[in-house]
């Protein structure tokens, strides 16, 4: 256990998972969650990240290994006593209750002063701009609405931990936008410790401090979003995270932190050697569609190669250039507007040219 974990708010130390005692979904988990974090598990459907938060919460329990929170191994405490906050995608509010009595159960069942109650309910009802609608069922309310509601609920008795599993799903993008945003400041005006469960990873992007990626029932990487999204560790999160373009090529020799690899085609490409085996083996070339140009001017891009337009699709800040190039027809170059790169037309011969620190070699496909 590192250093981190051990000083953790939130730790998982070796934590395993298995429903039918064979099959394990969430394997040798350690995990340290800092107080005051949010931190966010992402990956597909299947990968362990809601298992993991509902092992947290005290509705699953861990086939082995310990889950601490604030110093205190939780195993065998039951959720009710665990004093963490609950958001879920279908909200869970009680409809036959106003809002007002939907923020108050949870202070009524912990015997709160009925004039604290009020209290924290109008701070609550503050926090997340619903003053006008106390009053109100959850039927009258819109989904973004009730969705406050639930996150104002989460945080009215003040908890130690607050976790969401994938609050925002049933919204529209618009409005899930505008609540990650809502979410973001809440976190960051109460300082609460925030464990989120999302497939999204654009909406894990813009609201953690720190993202846990899993596959498979194992964590993947562990890092800040512009790190994850910059320096993937491996390919499953290269190619997770963000658009990404991939060649797989062979290793033909390492040194100084950097490799060259021959692609199918035969061209010799000069990449970071991040996880890869050595000269001989097979490695995953990483490359970010927005670090690739198109005619750069001579000389500047030490990885160059001939490719043939096949696409263009204007998207108002940037057009999207689809691109054959080293037996591939689907090599995506995002050309800013500001270029005004207008000249191209598909069916065209280009140069393409990247910098090797921004190609990363990684490990080779399964």
């Amino acid at each position: 256990m590192d250093t981190n974990q051990a000083e953790a708010y939130v730790s998982f130390n070796e934590v395993q998972k298995s429903y039918d005692g064979e099959n394990l979904v969430v394997k040798d988990l350690n995990l340290g969650v800092q107080r005051g974090e949010f931190m966010t598990m992402l990956g597909p459907s299947g990968s362990g990240k809601t298992t993991c938060l509902m092992m947290l919460a005290g509705f699953e329990t861990a086939t082995s290994g310990e889950i601490m929170l604030d110093g205190t191994a939780i195993n065998d405490v039951p959720p009710w006593k665990r004093d963490i906050g609950i958001v879920f995608q279908n909200y869970a509010l009680f409809p036959h209750m106003t809002v007002r009595e939907n923020l108050a159960y949870p202070l009524e069942v912990r015997k709160t002063p009925k004039a604290e109650i009020n209290e924290r309910v109008d701070k609550a009802l503050g926090m997340v701009q619903l003053e006008g609608f106390s009053g109100r069922r959850p039927g009258q309310l819109s989904g973004g609405q009730q969705q406050r509601v639930a996150v104002a609920r989460a945080l009215v008795f003040e908890p130690k931990l607050v976790l969401m599993d994938e609050p925002l799903g049933a919204l529209d993008k618009q409005l899930r936008e505008q609540m990650q945003y809502e979410i973001k400041h809440i976190h960051e005006n109460l300082g609460v410790t925030v464990v989120y469960v999302t497939h999204d990873q654009s909406e894990a992007l813009t609201m953690s401090n720190r993202v846990c990626v899993f596959d498979d029932g194992v964590v993947q990487q562990v890092a800040p979003p512009d790190v994850l999204y910059e320096q993937p560790e491996n390919a499953f999160v290269a190619q997770f995270i963000g658009e990404n373009n991939t060649f797989v090529g062979t290793v033909k020799e390492a040194s100084n932190g950097y490799c060259v690899a021959e692609v199918q085609t035969g061209e010799s490409l000069k990449a970071l050697a991040i996880n890869i085996a050595g000269p001989g083996t097979r490695t995953t070339l990483s490359l970010r569609p927005e670090r690739v140009s198109i005619n750069p001017e001579a000389g500047t891009c030490d990885n160059s190669v001939q490719g043939t337009v096949k696409e263009l699709i204007y998207l108002g800040d940037h057009i999207r250039a689809r691109l054959e190039l080293c037996g591939q027809d689907q090599f995506i170059v995002k050309v800013p507007n500001a270029a005004r790169h207008s000249h191209l037309t598909e069916g065209e011969s280009v140069v393409v040219g990247w910098h090797s620190e921004d190609c990363r070699a990684l490990d080779a496909p399964a």
